[in-house]
């Protein structure tokens, strides 16, 4: 679904998996340097939306998800994920409840298999699911910000910010009146300094919870009940996951950023040496310089130097092996 805010002045279309919203609108540190000073917004109207109502829904959705939703006040941002049997992770969620619907933003395209798989657990359940995404589009404001909010919108609030499920209708509105609109790099680069993973970049089709540093923010480790339990249970009491989440300082002389993909090794090892890892996101950081994400294996020294394709990198632990 493409955003009709392609067509502000500087807008530059991202790429995969982003494609629909802007990469930037021609200054891209200086639209990280706005949301890092709590201004500006961000086009997320490429995002899935899904809205589920009816009086059995935290209860239905408390069984389905990791997370302790059953009692989940109104306004009170959570995130949550669906596990397959094994615990592999399959969807992300990102939640808040307004006392009568449960609203659900999660990444592009994602929305069609998530509304399948809900619709398949319904059985006598009192609850309705819906795709909105063709009616709502997500829009973030970043931690300070002192824009208006449209009324009745429903707002998604995080320390990171707010996520407004505003009328797609009203999109270029809002953007006339809140300005300036900030492209979706610079929000990446500020999730990759944060250390959050993001599904279908952090993850792969075998990554569990405890890979990415998701328990406690995602899962919640005093409910049951939910597919994939097990393994959560396991891994969480013998402490050892198979990979771990590290963050990257990449060689700033290089022209190049290392893709989604691009091998880990050790440094000491060269190119040709054996594959401990791969790069998840990679990111220019207005502060730090480049930066990235990467899932090592879990017995890579700590203090190892890095190979990023053919980039140096220094890593911190994001996640202790």
């Amino acid at each position: 679904m493409k955003s009709p805010l392609l067509s502000l002045p500087g807008a530059v279309p991202a790429e995969a998996p982003d494609e629909g919203v802007a990469a930037h609108y021609g200054d891209l540190f200086r639209e990280q340097r706005a949301l890092a000073d709590g201004s500006g917004f961000v086009d997320l109207s490429h995002r899935g939306v899904l809205s589920v109502s009816g009086p059995e829904r935290l209860g239905w959705l408390h069984l389905l998800i990791t997370q302790h939703v059953s009692e989940l006040p109104p306004g009170q941002a959570t995130e949550a994920l669906i596990l397959s049997a094994h615990g592999h992770i399959e969807h992300a969620l990102y939640l808040v409840d307004d006392g009568e619907t449960t609203w659900i933003h999660t990444e592009p395209g994602n929305q069609g298999p998530l509304l399948t798989y809900l619709e398949s657990m319904k059985f006598f359940y009192r609850v309705e699911i819906a795709d909105r995404t063709a009616e709502l589009a997500v829009v973030h404001l970043p931690a300070g910000s002192i824009a208006e909010v449209p009324a009745d919108t429903v707002v998604r609030e995080t320390p990171q910010g707010r996520d407004l499920f505003l009328p797609r209708a009203d999109l270029e509105s809002f953007a006339a009146v809140t300005g300036p609109a900030v492209g979706i790099l610079a929000l990446e680069a500020l999730r990759v300094e944060a250390h959050r993973p993001r599904l279908g970049l952090e993850t792969d089709h075998r990554t569990i919870p405890h890979e990415l540093g998701w328990i406690g923010t995602a899962v919640h480790l005093q409910k049951g009940c939910y597919r994939g339990q097990e393994t959560v249970a396991r891994v969480h009491n013998l402490g050892k996951p198979p990979r771990r989440l590290v963050f990257l300082h990449l060689d700033g002389s290089e022209v190049h950023l290392p893709p989604h993909g691009t091998p880990v090794r050790l440094a000491a090892d060269g190119e040709e040496g054996r594959q401990l890892g791969f790069v998840t996101t990679s990111a220019r950081h207005h502060e730090l310089g480049p930066i990235a994400l990467a899932l090592v294996k879990r017995n890579v020294p700590v203090d190892a130097a890095l190979l990023a394709g053919n980039t140096a990198a220094a890593q911190e632990v994001v996640v202790e092996p």
